[in-house]
């Protein structure tokens, strides 16, 4: 799986060193760094929505308050549907 998380400057603005921080540690927390790839990409295109975060090929808006749901719902759900 990948994650991409936007870098940008209106994302970083909104929080992106966060969203960043707190995927990092939700992975190593869960044991997932085998099955997925964390990266920055710089923008997405959707800059007044928030932190751009892709995982795959789905665009979501996060911030430091949801990314622990949108981790919870979109990647490690995911991941153990698909084991």
């Amino acid at each position: 799986m990948n994650i991409k998380v936007c870098i940008g400057s209106s994302c970083h603005l909104k929080g992106s060193r966060e969203v960043v921080e707190e995927f990092q540690r939700l992975i190593e927390e869960n044991h997932l760094e085998e099955q997925i790839k964390l990266m920055g990409k710089f923008c997405m295109g959707q800059c007044q929505k928030g932190v751009n975060v892709n995982i795959d090929d789905l665009t979501l808006s996060v911030n430091k308050s949801n990314v622990n749901q949108v981790f919870e719902d979109y990647v490690k759900d995911k991941l153990v549907k698909h084991e």
